[in-house]
């Protein structure tokens, strides 16, 4: 990198270091509940997303196994349901998983 420029290939090879920590992570823990993951298009973070009926307890256990303690809920309005948010980094990626759940699951 020179002129403090990001390059294509900066950016191509932080979505193969995002790639290689996602499957470092989904051998690291067989068994959790299945999600939805995305990497960013410009890489370096991963996205997993919980949905469905099981979310809140999807994404408590995901949460669990990762160690992510930074969550933030965002209550839920006009019947839509709460959005629970846990953030962290790991292996040098932005690591977030999200879930919409109903009011009981997120207390």
């Amino acid at each position: 990198m020179t002129g403090g420029w990001i390059t294509q290939a900066d950016r191509e090879r932080w979505q193969r270091d995002a790639v290689r920590e996602l499957a470092a992570i989904l051998d690291a823990h067989l068994g959790l509940p299945l999600i939805a993951w995305a990497i960013s298009q410009a890489g370096g973070s991963l996205a997993g997303q919980a949905t469905g009926p099981a979310a809140g307890a999807a994404s408590a256990a995901w949460r669990q196994a990762l160690g992510l303690d930074d969550v933030t809920e965002v209550p839920a309005s006009g019947g839509s349901p709460a959005r629970l948010r846990a953030r962290a980094w790991r292996g040098g990626v932005r690591i977030t998983v999200t879930a919409a759940v109903d009011g009981e699951a997120a207390s």
